[in-house]
């Protein structure tokens, strides 16, 4: 057994902070830091997967040490899922499942670089892949899932192929106004920082 991870812990509610650390301080594999240390690993507890969690997670990312991110959740849905994912999660556990040891274990995952996904969730995360390849008419795919209209993703896609405003407007039979504003919604609702993040963020969810 190699070296402890060390790992630390973040949550809104401050008691199931306090809970899942002193989990996390009887598993010998993960070594829980002080303040000032720098965690490899942070494990996020939540109930859902909305706006203030995501800011959560980009806060916990944003550091020098850019630890990877283990979301705990009461409920994730496919799109919350996609969501965290694309925002640098590394593992995703529901609050029912994460004893201590898989826990820890996703926590040692999200240390080598793997991520651990409940094995329900990653079967609708797949389907949703597969979705992705349907005509109009059928079920939504992951772009619906992910609360993507079909006038955002084509203008998405046109972004990511490199297209300019004016070009897309002319293209898709938009003002120009009309296309910017649809891109700041995409930026704004998923708290992306300009057009090229909003593209990578489409990539890593697989919805490009």
């Amino acid at each position: 057994m190699g070296q402890p991870v060390p790992v630390s812990v973040v949550a809104l509610d401050p008691v199931l902070e306090a809970g899942t650390t002193s989990t996390l301080a009887a598993c010998p594999d993960v070594d829980v830091t002080v303040s000032g240390e720098r965690p490899r690993v942070v494990v996020m507890i939540v109930d859902r997967f909305a706006r203030a969690e995501l800011d959560m997670l980009h806060a916990a990312r944003d550091t020098d040490a850019r630890p990877a991110v283990v979301l705990v959740a009461s409920e994730l849905t496919a799109a919350e899922a996609l969501h965290a994912l694309a925002a640098g999660a590394r593992g995703l556990l529901r609050r029912r499942d994460a004893d201590g040891s898989r826990l820890a274990r996703a926590v040692c995952a999200a240390a080598r670089g793997d991520c651990t996904v409940p094995p329900d969730l990653l079967d609708q995360l797949l389907e949703h892949s597969a979705a992705a390849a349907r005509t109009p008419g059928e079920a939504p795919g992951p772009w619906a899932a992910a609360g993507l209209s079909d006038r955002e993703r084509d203008v998405l896609r046109m972004v990511a192929d490199g297209h300019e405003t004016s070009e897309i407007a002319r293209c898709l039979a938009y003002s120009q106004r009309t296309v910017t504003t649809i891109v700041h919604d995409i930026t704004q609702r998923f708290r992306l920082r300009n057009r090229a993040h909003a593209v990578a963020y489409a990539l890593r969810a697989g919805l490009l």
